[in-house]
């Protein structure tokens, strides 16, 4: 199965205060974890929301703003849009995910117990999200990974940045 990854990075990080992907821990930007993580593990890796230098940018949809479900959204139209079967999605705020995700998360549709931006995605989910986007069903992941049937898994351990305080060692 040929799987992108994709970051999702386009947040406001109100709570943080600041460009919470550029954070450091241990000497190194958040997203420069995340993405040393998933890049092993996927046929392609992007950022979306955001520029990041060595990553390919794709746009939230249907539109910014809408938080992890509009990155989400992005990632399934690009995959689907470029022959991916699947998305290995993450946060930029996720910095100590393990080597083997993807396999945790086998087969699709999968999350992190706690943590539904960090997931295994069919892409052909695209259509349907961006449907739930223009309702009223909100913009919890935690709902929508309801609504899409995604299993939920345990992966102890796993940061969640969100005030620079959770950086500390």
């Amino acid at each position: 199965m040929r799987v992108l990854g994709a970051i999702l990075a386009g947040g406001e990080a109100r709570r943080f205060g600041g460009d919470k992907a550029a954070a450091l821990w241990r000497g190194t930007a958040l997203i420069d974890h995340v993405a040393r993580a998933l890049g092993p593990e996927v046929d392609e890796l992007i950022v979306v929301g955001r520029d990041w230098p060595g990553l390919r940018r794709i746009d939230d949809l249907p539109a910014p703003g809408l938080g992890p479900l509009g990155g989400l959204a992005g990632a399934l139209v690009h995959a689907g849009r470029h022959g991916y079967a699947g998305v290995l999605s993450a946060g930029c705020d996720c910095p100590n995910l393990p080597a083997d995700l993807r396999a945790k998360l086998q087969p699709a549709d999968a999350v992190v117990a706690g943590q539904p931006v960090i997931g295994l995605w069919r892409a052909d989910h695209a259509e349907r999200l961006l449907a739930r986007l223009s309702g009223a069903h909100g913009r919890s992941l935690h709902g929508w990974a309801d609504a899409a049937g995604a299993r939920r898994v345990d992966v102890p351990g796993l940061m969640n940045v969100n005030r620079p305080e959770d950086l500390g060692e």
